[in-house]
């Protein structure tokens, strides 16, 4: 049995492929699923299986796509949910074959209803390890908070007694030996503190995850789950709603993204069809010139959550502007990875060709963190807006400065004001250019953004609350 973790930086999500003797099963695809195609031409096998581990919140999952480009059967842990495709319904303990290899299923409710491992068994029948989806990560376990989005009477507090019996009851009487393959790691709001390792040991689990204390009672465990939750990311339900009734192929979404147009034209169309630009270069390109009333959400960052975060419409037309064609293409996938489907063009060439074309061009005024402290000494009331998330900013932040998370900005803009200067920052920069360029197009000129954010001005003598280690990543 050759079992083999793909995981993907931008969205902390992790695929699985296994293969046993000429067959093939795939754990949590991707939507883009050429490269799946690829390597199971490259490796001469046939996918037989596709396993679910649950309906999925954070992103898009390919199984509906790859399903009907392979003929694999799409497998579900223990679900009445009724589904836009067809499926198998595993049952509790269920064996699969994959050649000469095993994968039983473990039924494992508590992040979702239909949450479940898959143990993995090799030719020998030995257990290797187990894929647990979002039942378990490295150093936590999945927030129980998300499926109450959807259906109501699934309560937080249901689920988590849920998640506490099948931790203990399936999960922890299994082998220390086995290797635990999660299906997130730290970046993703599936779960509140999660590791940056990807894999670990059940056994160093056992003595290390908080969750896995065997003298943790059950009310004890409930309570330090659902402590530091915070609102779940506003595209989590609408993205489980694509997983169960499925969605359009992203062929099709490929070929109505892929049109280019030249300046002009793209603001013709823009105009015509009220298309949000979404510019997706690096933030200190973006600042020195951009498309007024673009958005910035940079390529290089977690794009597709804050795509997700911040954008409301899964249906909202999208222009693209790219450092390049050459990153348009990327563009379009990351967008279909948590739903967004509906990207009707490019701007050809990138900004250089607008520029070139002398159309509009708006900036963001950006100061470094020496420039705020000898700017602070000056003027000590100076305004300053931390868009970290608010574990960051409990953790350690600038003495009288005022955290607005940048998800929750639209909402709190009336906290600011358009006349008085105030000063934007967030970690590194990636952020408070999102930040910028919201407030830009709500038009707010009167704020200035720090290049290189709190980890330049931490290098400053800028007041600081003393550090306090944070207890939750949301």
């Amino acid at each position: 049995m050759k079992i083999e973790q793909i995981y993907t930086g931008c969205i902390a999500e992790a695929a699985y492929y296994i293969v046993s003797e000429g067959e093939a099963a795939i754990v949590d695809p991707l939507r883009e699923t050429q490269p799946y195609i690829e390597r199971l031409q490259r490796d001469n096998v046939k996918l037989k299986y596709i396993f679910e581990t649950h309906f999925h919140a954070d992103f898009v999952s390919g199984h509906v796509d790859l399903a009907k480009q392979t003929g694999a059967t799409i497998v579900y842990g223990p679900t009445t949910m009724k589904t836009g495709f067809e499926m198998y319904v595993g049952t509790d303990e269920e064996i699969f074959e994959l050649g000469s290899s095993k994968i039983k299923l473990i039924h494992t409710p508590g992040h979702t209803l239909e949450s479940s491992c898959f143990l993995l068994i090799n030719e020998k029948g030995i257990e290797e390890g187990i894929i647990t989806g979002d039942t378990l990560f490295i150093g936590d376990v999945g927030r129980p908070d998300l499926a109450q989005h959807v259906i109501a009477d699934l309560t937080q507090d249901k689920l988590a007694r849920l998640l506490y019996h099948s931790l203990r009851n399936k999960l922890m009487p299994l082998s220390d030996d086995l290797i635990v393959y999660p299906n997130h790691g730290a970046g993703s709001a599936c779960g509140k503190n999660m590791s940056k390792e990807t894999t670990d040991t059940l056994g160093n689990q056992k003595k290390t995850n908080y969750a896995l204390n065997p003298n943790l009672s059950e009310d004890d465990f409930v309570l330090a789950l659902l402590t530091g939750l915070t609102m779940p990311p506003q595209y989590f339900p609408k993205n489980v709603l694509m997983n169960i009734n499925g969605y359009e192929s992203l062929d099709t979404i490929m070929h109505r993204a892929h049109k280019p147009y030249d300046a002009k034209s793209f603001e013709i169309v823009a105009n015509e069809t009220r298309a949000l630009i979404l510019d997706t270069r690096r933030a200190e390109e973006f600042a020195k010139g951009f498309i007024p009333n673009s958005i910035n959400i940079g390529l290089e960052g977690n794009f597709a959550s804050w795509v997700g975060e911040l954008i409301f419409d899964l249906n909202q037309k999208i222009l693209i502007v790219a450092e390049d064609n050459s990153k348009v293409d990327e563009a379009i996938i990351r967008l279909s990875r948590v739903g967004y489907d509906h990207a009707i063009g490019y701007l050809d060439g990138g900004f250089k060709s607008w520029k070139n074309s002398d159309c509009e061009i708006d900036r963001v005024q950006r100061i470094t963190a020496q420039e705020l402290e000898r700017k602070y000494k000056t003027e000590p009331n100076l305004k300053l807006i931390d868009v970290r998330k608010s574990s960051e900013y409990e953790s350690e932040h600038i003495e009288g400065s005022l955290n607005i998370p940048l998800n929750v900005l639209s909402s709190r803009l009336s906290e600011l004001s358009k006349t008085e200067p105030f000063i934007v920052y967030c970690l590194g920069g990636y952020r408070s250019m999102i930040a910028a360029s919201i407030l830009k197009q709500k038009g707010f000129d009167n704020f200035v953004d720090v290049e290189g954010g709190f980890n330049e001005i931490k290098k400053t003598a800028l007041p600081k609350s003393d550090y306090v280690c944070p207890t939750t990543l949301l």
